[in-house]
C-alpha cells in the first residue's frame, strides 16, 4: 500500500469583528450624553430601567433607530434581542430599521375607541390624513386615550386636544403646542390644610394599628376599583402574611375603553391618592412604591412627578421610596402580573399563575397591587369613617362608586354616584339625559370587557355581583351608553378590532381566536354555534382576563339584540344549516 500524500491543511481564519452589526461609537457617545455614563453610574445598566431609556431616546429623536438600540444593548450590558423584543412590543415606541425612512416629526394619533367612533373620529381621521402634508405630519389611529368624556380625542404630539376637529388640529400645528395640556392640582400645602398625610403620619408615628385601619376597610366594603372588586382589607392581609421584603404597585394603567376616572383623580387630586398609596405601603411592611402610569396621561406624569418631588423635598419620603414609571402604550399591562414585567422592563405579557403576585410579584418578591381609587379613598375613610362611607348605596348596596360615563349623553364625565345606581337614574340624575334625538338601545357597564346590556336592562342596579346574571359585570365602572342611531354590529367590530389588536400574542386561544372571531363578525351571516364555540375556547384556555374577556360583547349582542341585528342586515342563525331567527 502506498503512503498517501498528506498536505497541510489551510490556515484557520479568524474574525477581526464580533459577529452581527457592531455599536457606533458616536451613537454610544450621544447616549451617555442622554442618559448618563453607566461606567460611572452602574444603576443606570438595571434592567427595570429599559423602557425608560427607551422612552429617553424616543423624545429626544422622535423614533428609536437600531443603531441607538445597538447602543443602547451595549450600554446595558443585554443582549440585542432583549431590547429589541421589548422596543417592539409596546405601541409607542416606533422603530426603525437600518433600511427604512425617518418617520414624519410629529404624529398626529386620532382615538378610535367606541366612545370616539360614536362621535365621529374615522371621519375626522380620513380628513386629516387628506389634509396634512404627510412629510411633516404623520396620522395614524390610537387606542382609548382615557378623555371618553370628550370624544372625539386627538393627540398631537404630547397635547390631548378633546371635541377635536381639523380646525382645531391645525390651530395647534400652527401655533406648536405639542407640549402636554396644563393641569391645575391641589398642592402639598393646600392637601395639608385639610388635613392631609395626618394619617401617614400616624401610622409611622405607632398612632395607627394596622388591624384597626384593615377593619375599617373591611366594614367601609372597600374594593379594588380596576375592575376585578377584590376586598381591599383581604389583598392587604395576603401580602402581610408573605415573607419580606415586599413592594408596593400602583396600577394606573387604566386602558380599558370607557374608562377615565383615574386621570380625573390623579389630576386634580394627587396627593390623596399618594397618601393612599404610602399608607398600603406602610401596612404590607413594602420597601417602596412603584406607580405604573400609562403613557397616554402626560398631563397626569408631570403632576405625579411634581407632587412626589414636593414630599421629597418636605421629608415625607425619601428619594427613591416613590417610583414613577411609564407605560408605553399596551392595554395588557392593566393586568397586574403584566404590569409587574413591564416595571421589570420587559414586555408586558401576563404571567402563568399560581405564583399570584401578592407571593411573587415585583423582582420576584411578594408585592401589592392597588389600583389609583382604591388608594384614593384610603385617606377620606380614615378621617370621615367607614359609616360615613358605608350608608351610601341604593337597592341594599354600600358605598360610592365612580362612573366614567360616555357615549349619548347630554353631559359625558366622572360621577361620584351611589353603588347600585340604576343606568337610567345615572343618565338623568348626572349625564343630564340622552343627547338630543337619541333614544336609550343599550349600554356597556363596564367598558369593552364588560359585555353590553339592552336598554331593558337599565334599571338594574351598577354594582359589583350584579350583573353575572345577564352576562355582564361592572368592572371599572366605564359605561358607555348607545342610541337607537347606532350599528350594532360596528359596535361589535370596534370592540373585537381593539381586543385582537391588543393580544400580548402569548397564548393562541387569544391570538388567533381575537382574530377569527373580527373575521366572524365582519360577515352579513353570523352562525351562533359557531360564535359560541370560540368564545368557550377563549374563556377557558386564554391565560388572563383580555382573552377570557373579549367575546362577551358578541355573546351579549346574541343573548340581548338579536332583533335588533336583523335591523342592521345581520343574519343570525343558531347552526349553519339552521333556520335563521
Amino acid at each position: 500500500m502506498t503512503a498517501e500524500t498528506v498536505t497541510a491543511s489551510p490556515a484557520r481564519r479568524t474574525r477581526k469583528t464580533l459577529k452581527g452589526r457592531q455599536t457606533t461609537p458616536s451613537v454610544l457617545e450621544a447616549l451617555r450624553h442622554l442618559l448618563g455614563d453607566e461606567r460611572q453610574q452602574p444603576l443606570l445598566r438595571q434592567r427595570q430601567l429599559l423602557i425608560e431609556h427607551l422612552h429617553a431616546i424616543q423624545d429626544a429623536n422622535g423614533y428609536l433607530a437600531l443603531e441607538w438600540l445597538r447602543a443602547l444593548a451595549s450600554y446595558m450590558s443585554l443582549p440585542m434581542a432583549a431590547v429589541y423584543e421589548t422596543a417592539t412590543f409596546y405601541a409607542h415606541f416606533d422603530v426603525v430599521h437600518d433600511d427604512e425612512p425617518a418617520p414624519a416629526a410629529l404624529t398626529v394619533r386620532v382615538c378610535d375607541s367606541l366612545s370616539c367612533q360614536l362621535a365621529g373620529s374615522q371621519r375626522l381621521a380620513d380628513a386629516l390624513a387628506d389634509g396634512l402634508d404627510p412629510a411633516q405630519v404623520r396620522v395614524t389611529r390610537a387606542p382609548c386615550m382615557g378623555r371618553c368624556d370628550q370624544s372625539p380625542v386627538v393627540e398631537v404630539g404630547h397635547h390631548h386636544l378633546g371635541h377635536a376637529s381639523v380646525e382645531a388640529v391645525e390651530v395647534l400645528l400652527d401655533t406648536g403646542r405639542t407640549h402636554p395640556e396644563a393641569v391645575v392640582w391641589q398642592t402639598l400645602a393646600s392637601y395639608q390644610q385639610e388635613g392631609g398625610y395626618e394619617l401617614l403620619k400616624g401610622c409611622r408615628a405607632g398612632q395607627v394599628d394596622f388591624e384597626d385601619l384593615a377593619t375599617l376597610l373591611e366594614r367601609s366594603g372597600l374594593r379594588g376599583l380596576g375592575g376585578a372588586g377584590f376586598p381591599t382589607h383581604r389583598k392587604w392581609r395576603t401580602v402581610r402574611e408573605q415573607p419580606g421584603p415586599r413592594w408596593c404597585a400602583v396600577n394606573a394603567d387604566e386602558g380599558e375603553p370607557g374608562t377615565f376616572k383615574d386621570r380625573y383623580y390623579l389630576e386634580r387630586a394627587p396627593h390623596q391618592m399618594l397618601e393612599g398609596a404610602l399608607v398600603a405601603c406602610w401596612a404590607v411592611q413594602a420597601e417602596g412604591v412603584y406607580i405604573y402610569l400609562r403613557d397616554e396621561y402626560p398631563g397626569a406624569h408631570r403632576v405625579l412627578r411634581e407632587a412626589i418631588a414636593e414630599l421629597e423635598d418636605q421629608g415625607l419620603i425619601t428619594p427613591g421610596q416613590v417610583i414613577l414609571r411609564r407605560g408605553a402604550g399596551a392595554y395588557i399591562c392593566g393586568e397586574e402580573s403584566a404590569m409587574i414585567e413591564s416595571l421589570e422592563g420587559k414586555p408586558g405579557k401576563p404571567r402563568h399563575r399560581p405564583p399570584l403576585v401578592a407571593q411573587q410579584g415585583l423582582f420576584g418578591r411578594p408585592t401589592l397591587v392597588n389600583n389609583v381609587e382604591t388608594l384614593y379613598w384610603i385617606p377620606v375613610l380614615w378621617r370621615e369613617g367607614a359609616a360615613l362611607y358605608a350608608r351610601e348605596g341604593r337597592r341594599q348596596r354600600s358605598g360610592l362608586r365612580s362612573f366614567s360615563l360616555s357615549g349619548r349623553v347630554r353631559r359625558p364625565g366622572v360621577y361620584l354616584a351611589p353603588a347600585g345606581i340604576s343606568l337610567n337614574e345615572l343618565i338623568e340624575e348626572f349625564g343630564g339625559g340622552m343627547a338630543d334625538g337619541h333614544r336609550l338601545a343599550g349600554y356597556l357597564p363596564g367598558g369593552a370587557s364588560g359585555g353590553i346590556l339592552p336598554a331593558s336592562k337599565a334599571d338594574l342596579p351598577l354594582d359589583f355581583d350584579t350583573l353575572q346574571a345577564e352576562g355582564c359585570f361592572i368592572g371599572s365602572a366605564a359605561i358607555i351608553v348607545l342610541s337607537d342611531q347606532d350599528d350594532l354590529r360596528a359596535v361589535a367590530v370596534n370592540l373585537l378590532a381593539f381586543f385582537a389588536d391588543e393580544s400580548c400574542g402569548q397564548c393562541t386561544p387569544c391570538r388567533v381566536g381575537s382574530e377569527k372571531m373580527l373575521s366572524l363578525l365582519e360577515r352579513k351571516h353570523w352562525v351562533v354555534e359557531d360564535l359560541q364555540r370560540l368564545s368557550r375556547i377563549m374563556q377557558d384556555a386564554s391565560i388572563c382576563g383580555l382573552g377570557q374577556a373579549a367575546p362577551n360583547p358578541v355573546l351579549s349582542l346574541l343573548r340581548h339584540f338579536r332583533d335588533d341585528l336583523a335591523r342592521h342586515d345581520i343574519i343570525v342563525s343558531d347552526a349553519a344549516e339552521g333556520a335563521t331567527s
